[in-house]
């Protein structure tokens, strides 16, 4: 992947928020970094995903597996898929950076021009730069499945889109290598107080709870690029819009399903799956699902996994470091629809095809037919949620998160919408009002002594493939407080 100055990022033609009245309504862009070899990375992106979880990893499927007590098992290297990254502005005056936006999980944070160990490529925040930053003493350590992160609590003003806030999150000091990078800084976690590492309120629900936002409701449109051959490393990559909806990325009435339990995750039950025709009936506890932009793929428990690909004629499962992928011929157009007690909602078979396999791989030199990944994959059994609903699914609705009464919704996409084609117009809906992208005040770490995950000129996209996974990983409970 090529990186990208921040300021050209910044004039990328983000067409995609139209404009309507009312206050408490925020359309932001949000930038997608997308890349081609995808496919060499996706087993390390399966352990990533079954760490956010907190699913036990074994060498071999059991029914007797158990959800680990910690998640402290670091992934290194997470280098597998894309990511959706929107402009968050941090201090006074505001410092600009991109930060991964991730349902699947509570907190805030941002990478520091303390931090010892970012790359040279982490736009940093510098803190001594702002008047309203306010440190506390308290250190906190996260670990992620590949890696971690530790800093200072502290406090400052946070605007996002024209919300603006004083914000508790994590000012970060050091970085697990290679856990972020090439023009990302940190995440902000879109789930609930519940799961916060930090125990403090999401921004999102903050301004809820203020009564500063039009409806308890923030609302995703995300693009598409899986089908492009030419990958870039930014573009246009939806709208996130907080406290409303845009009626003009949606046709019909939006399907509100009640969340399953208290709100932590964004919950929903999947009632049931239709693969090629055939419908395989889920429901009760086994049909448990997260729904996560923070998750590029789609887990399904081991049983699941298997009937929903036995159902696509030429399908294998990978074994060995792919263990939990399936593959399947790639002149097969997979049709997968699945429903929360509701709507069957379709999945494009552009969605379902995550790039073809070389025959070491599928353990066979001599196939005749080339191979490709499905976008469905085993994430094993055991673990609560039980389902993992990421981007595979959701770049074909245009969703809802609401507050209350606690719900995700979904709306079938507008006609000619990237999504709904399965093209890569820029401007698919035509839509207008666009507010700019800031451009980043953010620190450079040029000319200190950072550790640089990458060569000067253009970094290998092996190791610049973006972090997703790794990224988004929530906490599975396994942090250090220290007073």
């Amino acid at each position: 992947m090529i990186s990208l100055p921040l300021l050209a990022i910044a004039l990328l033609p983000f067409a995609l928020a139209a404009h309507q009245q009312g206050a408490g309504v925020v359309h932001a862009p949000i930038v997608r970094r997308s890349h081609s070899n995808r496919v060499a990375n996706l087993p390390k992106a399966v352990e990533a995903l079954r760490k956010k979880y907190g699913y036990q990893v074994t060498n071999v499927k059991s029914t007797t597996s158990k959800r680990a007590n910690t998640a402290a098992i670091p992934i290194t290297d997470e280098d597998n898929d894309s990511s959706y990254s929107g402009v968050v502005s941090i201090g006074t005056p505001p410092q600009n950076f991109n930060l991964v936006l991730d349902t699947g999980s509570s907190d805030l944070w941002v990478a520091t021009t303390s931090c010892t160990s970012c790359g040279s490529d982490v736009p940093e925040f510098q803190t001594s730069k702002s008047s309203t930053y306010k440190a506390t003493s308290s250190v906190l350590g996260i670990n992620y499945g590949s890696g971690s992160v530790q800093g200072t609590v502290a406090q400052d003003s946070v605007t996002f889109g024209s919300f603006k806030m004083s914000q508790e999150f994590l000012a970060v000091t050091n970085v697990s290598t290679g856990l972020i990078g090439d023009g990302l800084s940190g995440i902000m976690g879109l789930g609930f107080s519940s799961i916060s590492s930090l125990q403090t309120t999401p921004f999102w629900e903050a301004l809820y709870n203020a009564n500063n936002l039009s409806e308890p409701l923030f609302s995703f449109y995300l693009e598409r690029y899986v089908n492009q051959a030419n990958q870039i490393n930014a573009a246009p990559g939806g709208v996130l819009t907080l406290g409303g909806t845009n009626s003009s990325l949606y046709n019909g009435s939006i399907e509100y399903i009640d969340l399953t339990g208290p709100p932590s995750y964004w919950l929903l039950t999947v009632s049931s799956v239709t693969v090629q025709g055939k419908t395989i009936t889920i429901g009760g506890p086994t049909g448990l699902a997260a729904i996560d932009t923070g998750t590029t793929l789609i887990g399904a428990p081991t049983p699941y996994a298997a009937s929903i690909w036995a159902q696509v004629p030429g399908s294998m499962e990978l074994s060995g470091d792919w263990q939990g992928l399936y593959a399947f011929p790639c002149d097969t157009n997979v049709t997968v629809h699945i429903s929360f007690g509701g709507t069957n909602w379709a999945i494009s078979p552009l969605d379902m095809n995550l790039g073809t396999l070389n025959n070491t791989v599928i353990g066979n030199t001599n196939a005749t037919s080339q191979m490709c990944a499905g976008g469905i994959f085993d994430i094993g059994i055991g673990s609560t949620p039980a389902w993992i609903v990421g981007d595979t699914f959701l770049k074909n609705v245009y969703s809802v998160f609401r507050a209350s009464p606690p719900a995700v919704g979904f709306a079938q996409l507008a006609s000619g919408s990237n999504s709904s084609t399965g093209s890569s117009d820029p401007n698919p809906v035509q839509v207008t009002g666009l507010t700019p992208l800031p451009t980043s005040t953010c620190a450079s770490s040029s000319g200190s002594s950072k550790s640089s995950s990458t060569n000067s000129g253009s970094p290998s996209p092996i190791n610049n493939i973006a972090l997703s996974l790794t990224l988004l990983a929530s906490v599975a409970g396994c942090f250090t407080l220290f007073l």
